[in-house]
């Protein structure tokens, strides 16, 4: 049958029993696959990761300022990796910036929730947070 339309014989389900083919352009079936994927891509959400950088002596109002900062991110659904950089002989403050980390998740938790809590990584101590309600970007 295939042949007489100038067709191809598609296997479209192996696993099903009998297996399912179908008499269609290959060519054709490719591109319209190509298509649908490629419109999955353009409607898949990408997750914006903003980053919020401290020192270990970071003073009260840098933190406030940040924190600003870090309001209006989570507020347009993005969000935040926060993270303590340790320059130096800083290393030896690491509970300061453990508790300057966990301040910052505590004044945001009404609008965040926590998804990893403070790791140190080398000279840097991360802490994730994302938005509790996925708002729409401004």
């Amino acid at each position: 049958m295939a042949n007489e339309q100038n067709l191809d014989l598609v296997e479209i389900s192996p696993t099903a029993n009998p297996p399912v083919c179908r008499v269609i352009d290959y060519s054709k079936f490719k591109y319209e696959q190509k298509k649908k994927t490629r419109e999955m891509k353009a409607k898949a959400q990408k997750v914006v990761i903003k980053e919020i950088r401290f020192g270990p002596n970071t003073d009260d109002h840098d933190f406030e300022f940040k924190l600003k900062h870090a309001k209006a991110f989570l507020e347009s659904g993005f969000k935040i990796k926060s993270y303590v950089h340790f320059v130096g002989r800083t290393i030896v403050f690491k509970e300061r910036g453990e508790i300057l980390l966990l301040k910052f998740a505590q004044a945001l938790e009404d609008l965040a929730k926590v998804e990893q809590l403070p790791k140190l990584e080398g000279k840097r101590m991360f802490l994730i947070l994302a938005p509790k309600v996925a708002a729409p970007k401004k």
